[in-house]
């Protein structure tokens, strides 16, 4: 059985108290250090999200597979200690894994009791809403927090990627057909319907997507990277955090690539 620990508040970050096991930084009691903790067998996820075979594909550019929940119905947040959050969805028999550092995915092992999944020397074994977390950079004690259902192309079918903010209230969406983007702001009082074109990709681990819209008098840049991401507002769990660059204002969010099913 895992240890007990209470429900922490909805953002004790590890900007705060970094740890080890999925990276992180020193503290007082000196954890592990760690840059990859999937160990040095490490393979990346499929480079791109997979194209269907099919018209009802994609045609705007693709999206890298740690974007999306692959088939999983639903995110799952994890508060654990020492103080890190965590970030799963459960497609088939393995298991897709967010932290601040960046993405894991993990194969199902067979075990007696509860679920366990492993990719190198990291291990995340779960029994109901507890969960350890190893690797030979250290251990986490979770606690599952909250549940968020995946966007579906059900609930927007016109997009490959959904992001949205705060404060204020903003939505961004890349469209499926093409190389556009819209982006809503000021509560829904301004919107921009703008082509983009990709100016930065990377893979695995750390995927990250940078993408440049508008004209030299008023550039758009956004950025999306494949890391675990909190509404700063409802707590809800997404694996992308969305920064948009317009102007002199800068929005922050998170957001998921659209799923095929739904």
């Amino acid at each position: 059985m895992f240890p007990t620990m209470s429900r922490r508040a909805r953002h004790v970050l590890s900007g705060v108290v970094c740890v080890a096991v999925l990276g992180g930084c020193a503290s007082t009691e000196k954890p592990p250090q760690v840059s990859d903790a999937s160990g040095s067998d490490f393979t990346p996820p499929p480079r791109l999200d997979a194209p269907d075979e099919n018209e009802d594909a994609p045609k705007s550019p693709l999206l890298p597979s740690a974007f999306f929940a692959d088939g999983a119905e639903a995110f799952v947040s994890w508060r654990c200690t020492p103080a890190q959050d965590l970030i799963s969805a459960s497609p088939g028999d393995n298991l897709r894994l967010w932290s601040a550092q960046g993405y894991y995915g993990l194969e199902r092992s067979v075990v007696a009791e509860g679920k366990r999944y492993r990719k190198g020397t990291l291990t995340f074994a779960q029994q109901g809403d507890e969960a350890h977390v190893e690797s030979d950079n250290g251990q986490l004690a979770c606690q599952q927090e909250t549940r968020r259902d995946a966007i579906t192309r059900a609930d927007a079918p016109r997009a490959i990627f959904k992001g949205q903010g705060n404060e204020p209230g903003w939505t961004l969406e890349l469209d499926r057909e093409t190389p556009q983007l819209t982006l809503i702001t000021q509560y829904g009082e301004q919107k921009h319907t703008l082509d983009y074109r990709v100016t930065r990709l990377d893979n695995g681990h750390q995927a990250a997507v940078t993408l440049e819209a508008g004209d030299a008098d008023a550039p758009v840049t956004v950025e999306l990277k494949a890391r675990a991401c909190f509404d700063s507002m409802s707590g809800k769990p997404y694996p992308v955090r969305v920064r948009v660059e317009q102007g002199d204002q800068t929005l922050v969010g998170c957001g998921q690539g659209v799923e095929r099913n739904g």
